[in-house]
């Protein structure tokens, strides 16, 4: 398939602006107490998206960026670089998996209520085709299946802007109570 101009500029505009409003924020970190008190986990997405709480620290190191968050939903898009090669040339699987596993855990939180948390209990990444840094830029969709009290899951899709499944995801993840701080 060959990707779209129209399709990856569009892409390529998306990114720039959510990159722009997180340039104005507080950077890649970890969110205080106080900044996340009472807020359900898609409010908490959305303050990320919005650049008004700081967003993942790997999501720079690896090349990826949040474009949107919905009920159930996300989607991440990444850059495969040199930096992300194997030996073989080809991006390595772990890249792969980050990108998927960052959609698929995010697509949950956004499920949340205020006071829950989740964590990744098992991942099961399908790679389908190789990527390489020839393909401009890739996107991660993740989707909830199921949210309950205790366990969520979550299905997600790599895709190039020409519509290739590079590969595809599934998740199985802990949903508990967050314990109060004590200071």
């Amino acid at each position: 398939m060959t990707a779209s101009p129209t399709l990856l500029a569009t892409w390529l505009a998306e990114e720039q602006a959510v990159r722009d409003r997180l340039a104005n924020g507080p950077g890649p970190g970890v969110a205080r107490p106080d900044q996340v008190a009472g807020k359900s986990g898609l409010q908490l997405m959305q303050a990320m998206l919005d650049g008004n709480l700081p967003h993942a620290a790997i999501a720079s190191t690896l090349d990826f960026v949040l474009l949107s968050v919905a009920p159930g939903h996300t989607i991440f898009q990444g850059t495969p670089g040199p930096q992300h090669l194997n030996p073989l040339g080809t991006v390595h699987g772990g890249w792969f998996a980050t990108l998927l596993d960052s959609a698929l855990g995010c697509a949950v939180h956004t499920m949340l209520p205020a006071g829950r948390g989740y964590t990744t209990a098992e991942l099961g990444v399908n790679l389908v085709k190789a990527l390489t840094p020839k393909v401009a830029r890739v996107r991660a969709e993740g989707r909830v299946i199921h949210c309950g009290r205790q366990l969520a899951t979550a299905e997600a899709r790599l895709v190039g802007p020409d519509g290739t499944l590079y590969a595809h995801a599934t998740t199985t993840c802990l949903v508990f109570e967050v314990p109060a701080r004590r200071d």
